[in-house]
């Protein structure tokens, strides 16, 4: 059984805030815990469809190294300079 079926414990000082809130909004906690829930899964969701259509666009590596191929060779600005030690993986 998971713990959905079993019900869903939180700790007692989100549940007061929560109280709190939905006192505030006129509703009770169930309504406002379902709400917020929604609303949370909305956010979520949203997030990950902007996210894969935002990867669906992406450059492959190829190109995104024939890319930084173009990039200037000129020392980094101060304060961009990679850690001390630091080697390259990339292969030319």
């Amino acid at each position: 059984m998971s713990q959905v079926e079993q019900g869903i414990h939180i700790p007692e000082s989100l549940k007061i805030e929560a109280v709190r809130l939905a006192e505030k909004d006129g509703v009770s906690l169930d309504e406002w815990v379902a709400v917020t829930v929604a609303q949370k899964i909305g956010v979520v969701e949203e997030a990950y469809e902007f996210f894969r259509r935002r990867a669906q666009d992406a450059a492959t590596v190829d190109e995104a190294l024939a890319i930084l191929d173009k990039a200037p060779d000129i020392p980094p600005m101060p304060g961009d300079e990679l850690p001390e030690g630091w080697n390259s993986s990339r292969k030319k």
